[in-house]
């Protein structure tokens, strides 16, 4: 069964490969539709999220945010899958790094790099866009797939721009196997822990509520002492889309514990008050309580 969804899969992703992107966006237009007018997909979570997050907003404001969120999402989705067929050129133009001069020097001294987003505007497209912008080796840490042939697929794909995807579950000895090679370690690290590791997060106040934060990103920072990097995904218009670097953490083994995810955490809560809706509510972010 998972080889047949596998090839169903890479049917689907050839065939969407050939749309051009003016098409592509239509599709999107129609899964809008469907997810948030027909399905209303995780809708309740959503605005639940949103009510808690900015409590001065009445329910109209919340409702006017709705249709922006949902129009991130489906570009999100068809632009991920349209991630396995685009070309070099699609990507660089489309996934641009304005200031790739950041990390020069660290770099020349044979710095390895630990860079934090999150699932805000179009993540997956870094994946790809870091490779061929820099001169640095990348290394994505991402969930693998359920599904081997799947998960196959992806690894493939993002390995044709020079990207290695390394599972979260071997974090420890990724950073063991590349410790000896300039790398960027790209993580985003704004997900909700597993219950598992409820014990290990850093707490912090996060848009207005006590938030869990993964603590792979500072402690691999510190253990390393490797610089920090926030990787700041803006959208332009449409299908296009920028990316600011800055500097969380430059001598991570001198800051106190939880620094680094603090700073990280205020970082992305600023990107999103500016612009919420191009963020990831429908995750249930908080299902975590200290």
């Amino acid at each position: 069964m998972n080889l047949l969804l596998a090839f169903i899969f890479s049917i689907f992703v050839l065939l969407l490969g050939l749309f051009p992107f003016f098409l592509l966006y239509q599709l999107s237009n129609l899964l809008y539709l469907f997810i948030y007018l027909i399905f209303g997909y995780r809708k309740k979570v959503v605005i639940q999220n949103l009510k808690n997050c900015f409590p001065e907003k009445n329910e109209k404001e919340i409702n006017k945010l709705l249709p922006a969120i949902y129009k991130n999402l489906s570009d999100n989705i068809v632009e991920g899958v349209k991630a396995f067929t685009m070309t070099r050129k699609q990507i660089v133009k489309r996934h641009k790094i304005l200031n790739p001069e950041l990390l020069n020097d660290y770099y020349k001294s044979g710095l390895s790099i630990i860079a934090v987003t999150g699932h805000y505007c179009n993540w997956e497209w870094g994946s790809l866009s870091a490779s061929l912008q820099t001169n640095y080796n990348i290394v994505g840490l991402y969930k693998p797939l359920s599904n081997k042939w799947i998960d196959s697929f992806m690894r493939w794909s993002r390995a044709r721009c020079g990207t290695i995807l390394a599972s979260i579950n071997e974090t420890t000895s990724t950073f063991k196997e590349f410790k000896n090679i300039p790398t960027v370690f790209l993580m985003a690290a704004d997900q909700s822990p597993g219950p598992k590791y409820k014990d290990k997060a850093y707490w912090i106040n996060f848009l207005g509520r006590d938030t869990a934060f993964l603590h792979g990103p500072e402690k691999h920072a510190r253990a390393n002492n490797y610089p920090v990097i926030y990787i700041d995904v803006q959208r332009k218009k449409r299908g296009y889309y920028t990316i600011e670097l800055s500097v969380l953490a430059d001598k991570p083994s001198e800051l106190e514990d939880g620094e680094i995810t603090s700073r990280f955490a205020n970082k992305l809560e600023s990107v999103i008050y500016k612009e919420p809706a191009n963020w990831l509510w429908s995750h249930r972010r908080w299902k975590l309580s200290r």
